[in-house]
């Protein structure tokens, strides 16, 4: 059994990352490409091969909804709308799927373009309670730091909408490279060591793979 966490805005990477666009190396697509052979020649492979679990987070309730329609391998992946910074819901929905796989713990987590939601709305030490927190529900991490041009972009997008600015952005601390910053905090603070860097993402982000340190490192 591999049980998988991803929490990702599911209708813009569906709209933006195409399988036209997509390395032929990316996970996203080496997954794809193994659930559809594991449906089409489900009565040739063994049972432990078809035990690849998947469950997909998001805030919004209508990308979930999306996601789950259109969800080719029901199966294998399941979406749920949840907010990852409410302790209350995480317990509520995590701990049940990860029971019910007789798991305590994902195999790995994914982080897509959620790092600087997080932090815009919930300030430093939002953003560092949630990277302790998913580096502890896992053994395996990836996660895709948003540089901080993509904040002032946010920012500036919202006042052209001439709503109010995000409660943090002008108090925030942690700010510069921040792919180094979760770095930092994540092999410092969190039991976690950088396995690899993929380099950059067509939107121009690190990628970033960590795993948990063993206890003959610590």
């Amino acid at each position: 059994m591999l049980p998988f966490c991803g929490c990702s805005c599911f209708k813009i990477y569906k709209f933006f990352q195409t399988l036209s666009k997509c390395l032929p190396q990316d996970f996203s697509v080496a997954v794809y490409k193994h659930l559809y052979n594991l449906k089409e020649n489900r009565m040739w492979i063994s049972a432990d091969r078809l035990d690849l679990k998947l469950l997909g987070c998001d805030i919004d309730p209508d990308l979930i909804r999306r996601a789950t329609e259109s969800n080719s391998f029901p199966e294998s992946i399941s979406y749920v709308t949840l907010d990852v910074m409410d302790s209350a819901s995480r317990e509520a929905v995590l701990k049940p799927y990860l029971e019910k796989l007789d798991r305590t713990s994902f195999d790995i987590c994914f982080c897509m373009s959620v790092t600087m939601w997080i932090h815009l709305n919930h300030g430093d030490q939002g953003l560092l309670d949630f990277l302790l927190y998913v580096s502890g529900l896992c053994k395996a991490l990836l996660i895709e730091p948003q540089p901080w041009k993509c904040y002032r972009a946010a920012a500036r997008r919202l006042r052209k909408l001439g709503k109010s600015r995000f409660n943090h952005f002008s108090t925030l601390s942690i700010k510069g490279d921040m792919a180094h910053k979760i770095q930092q905090f994540l092999t410092t603070d969190c039991n976690m060591e950088l396995v690899r860097c993929f380099g950059s993402t067509n939107w121009d982000r690190s990628l970033l793979l960590f795993k948990k340190r063993s206890l003959s490192q610590e």
